[in-house]
This record gives structure tokens, sequence and C-alpha cells, in this order.
């Protein structure tokens, strides 16, 4: 199965330069920033029955029941911002109790993580028909951030497999319902 790229159209618009600082109100005025301009982490959950990332021919990662991750990091993005995403994909009850509600979370099913990056969840599809990824994290600091996610999803599941960062991965799973949520950093991030 191949995921096409999440394609969004927002207001863009000139972020103007703030004196740069390692003060929390620096932060919070780039964090509200990129909000106006959309760009956020992301990430892609879907509750998976089984799931499994392939890098030239070789399993590197699997599991059995759980929640097969996608991510998406950018520049802006802090592990401040991972720890509220992970910390709410945790905490989702999305998998069946015994009256067939939603009421269980990963935890309580004993579940899994693959967590996958995916700098495609950034594409801009406005101009023409090839997407531009310009929004999303440079190659050092996503990769910073996502090996960060990957080692806090750990307080979350007995398993946590991952892909490759930057390499050519395919990824194989089996929907489970299908049960599939889009999670922005936006939704988590009080103003």
């Amino acid at each position: 199965m191949s995921f096409g790229a999440v394609c969004r159209s927002g207001r863009e618009g000139k972020v103007r330069r703030k004196p740069q600082g390692s003060g929390s109100k620096d932060k919070l005025v780039k964090i509200k920033q990129n909000k106006e301009l959309g760009i956020i982490m992301r990430m892609v959950i879907q509750r998976v029955a089984h799931a499994g990332v392939t890098v030239s021919g070789q399993v590197i990662g699997s599991i059995n029941k759980g929640f097969l991750i996608l991510l998406g990091v950018e520049d802006s993005d802090t592990e401040s911002i991972a720890d509220k995403m992970v910390d709410k994909m945790g905490k989702l009850r999305i998998f069946e109790d015994e009256q067939g509600k939603t009421n269980l979370s990963l935890s309580d099913v004993g579940g899994e993580i693959l967590v996958v990056s995916q700098f495609t969840l950034y594409a801009d599809c406005k101009k023409g028909n090839r997407p531009s990824f310009i929004r999303a994290g440079a190659p050092a600091l996503a990769e910073q951030l996502y090996e960060y996610v990957v080692s806090k999803c750990s307080g979350y599941a007995k398993k946590v497999a991952h892909g490759s960062f930057g390499a050519d991965m395919k990824v194989e799973l089996l929907n489970d319902g299908p049960f599939t949520i889009v999670l922005d950093s936006d939704e988590l991030i009080k103003n």
C-alpha cells in the first residue's frame, strides 16, 4: 500500500524576523507565526493489526497490534512539542473494549508502535503538479526529533520499532477498522 501526500492549502505570508533569543517568549512567537502559516508537527496514526517497514529488501521494523505512526517534522518543532504529541498519541482511546466501543488505549491492549519518518506530510500542492516540500524540517533537526519521538514512544508501548530516517522504505500494514487519525501539534498548543 502506498501513501499519497497530504495536500493542504492555507494562508501564506511572510514571517517577520524577531531578534533571536533563548527565551520562551521568542519560542511562543515563532510557534504562533508557524501556526498562522499552517506549519506544525504532524502525526498520521493508523490503528493496525500488523505493520512492517522494509529497506533494500530487509525488514528493519515490524509490529503486531498497535499504531503505525507516520511522522512529519518542521524546523520550529521542539522536544516540548514532541512530548505533547507522543503523550496525546499514547493516551488515545481508539481500541475496542468488550462492548465494541473505542474505549481502550494502546497500553490497555498491550499494543506496539512502528514510527516512520515522512517529510511528504508537508507537501504543498497549491501550484503546479509537482508538490513542494519546502515546509518540511531540515534533515539534521528532523532526524534528531524523529529519534527523540521514537525514544519517547517506549513509555507507551511494550515494543517500539522504527524505519530508517531518509531511506527509501516500503511500508506494509493491515489497517484495523480502518482507523486513521491525523494529529497536528496546533491542536495541542494553546495560545
